[in-house]
């Protein structure tokens, strides 16, 4: 391979240009000469390759500059711009090129402790709960660190190897022609690790399962569907990988007087039609635990509705409160006494029709409709 043709010459690229339109040229000219696209043709497995020294160099800050001073005698007696002698077969080209669209982040790290699962808590309160906070706990079955290994999973005493088929990396790779195909280490299963002597609580897991019993603290305000993140309460990672989360998810029970929208507070109280029709008041109990008097007008129709400032539920993780809210259902007496039939009998002789003028304006409309 000829190594004196200018590395930005063969990658299409002018001596000033970024980083991105360098990758970006690499990208497009190793498609081009790729041998698998080019039914096994040496000069195109020639040039893939001398466009793969180019981009190797000009893509590292440190040998750019070395190669912008030096040219290619920065590399003299390194095997070059750490050319193919450097990469696995195609292997290392082909992650640095494609790795982002094949789900890599291009280089190989050791493997990385997998992080517990996180975990759900269905937990009902009541609408009262729900208005003044609560602290309360809760029972769970989870996977916990083994305490005898502290998480290992390696018998006391013992210690845990890095495992030397994939050298920690917890992937092993086979070529496959110009193609690498990479998979979990079969030895390790991933982790990167073996333990010799495992633990004889857990085998080797690091986690055995427990019963916890933990404090979950219920903000004022919270509403159906809340959840409240107990960090790190979830289920233990494998071998002393972190543990997820616990999320307790609330539900409120229906309430006997109360619904609720957001922070308001709806109730449905019904007066009798003389309270209606003169006027009045009624208390309400309400979850603050005072005792809210609701002043009715005269005349109040049924579904006119009564606003209470300030007595709804309390605003989650903030200052204030909402409104209750009052519907009024005037209710028509079922059951009367002679004398109260005939004190109404006595008004109903007195009515001019101006008493209810939404009756009287319906009649009125009622005989238009039929012709008089």
């Amino acid at each position: 391979m000829t190594t004196t043709i200018d590395y930005y010459e063969l990658l299409e690229c002018e001596r000033g240009a970024d980083d991105a339109t360098i990758k970006s040229s690499y990208r497009k000219l190793a498609m081009k000469y790729h041998p698998d696209r080019n039914s096994g043709c040496k000069d195109s497995e020639a040039k893939f390759k001398a466009v793969s020294e180019a981009y190797d160099v000009l893509k590292d800050p440190q040998k750019r500059a070395a190669y912008d001073r030096y040219g290619h005698a920065a590399f003299q007696g390194q095997g070059g711009g750490g050319g193919p002698q450097d990469f696995s077969g195609f292997s290392d080209i082909f992650e640095s090129v494609f790795g982002e669209f094949m789900g890599g982040g291009g280089g190989r790290g050791r493997a990385q402790p997998r992080r517990g699962a996180d975990l759900r808590y269905d937990m009902e309160i009541t609408l009262e709960d729900a208005f003044h906070g609560k602290s309360t706990e809760i029972t769970v079955d989870v996977s916990a660190q083994c305490d005898t290994c502290e998480g290992s999973g390696a018998k006391p005493g013992t210690s845990v190897r890095t495992c030397q088929t994939c050298a920690g990396h917890g992937k092993v790779r086979a070529q496959q022609g110009f193609f690498v195909v990479e998979r979990a280490c079969p030895v390790c299963q991933g982790s990167g690790q073996v333990i010799a002597d495992p633990c004889s609580d857990c085998r080797g897991d690091g986690r055995v399962e427990k019963t916890k019993t933990l404090t979950v603290n219920v903000p004022a305000g919270v509403d159906e569907g809340t959840r409240v993140r107990l960090s790190g309460e979830g289920e233990a990672g494998p071998r002393g990988a972190p543990a997820g989360d616990l999320y307790i998810f609330l539900h409120v029970a229906r309430h006997s007087l109360f619904e609720r929208e957001g922070t308001t507070l709806f109730a449905r109280a019904p007066i009798s039609f003389t309270t209606a029709a003169l006027g009045g008041s009624l208390t309400i109990p309400g979850l603050d635990g005072r005792a809210h008097e609701i002043r009715i007008p005269a005349g109040i129709q049924s579904g006119k509705q009564l606003r209470q400032r300030g007595a709804g539920m309390p605003v989650l993780q903030g200052r204030g409160s909402g409104d209750l809210v009052v519907q009024i259902e005037v209710e028509t007496p079922t059951k009367l006494s002679p004398r109260q039939k005939e004190l109404l009998q006595a008004f109903r002789e007195t009515e001019t029709g101006d008493e209810c003028p939404d009756s009287q304006g319906f009649f009125a409309k009622l005989k238009q409709a039929i012709g008089g």
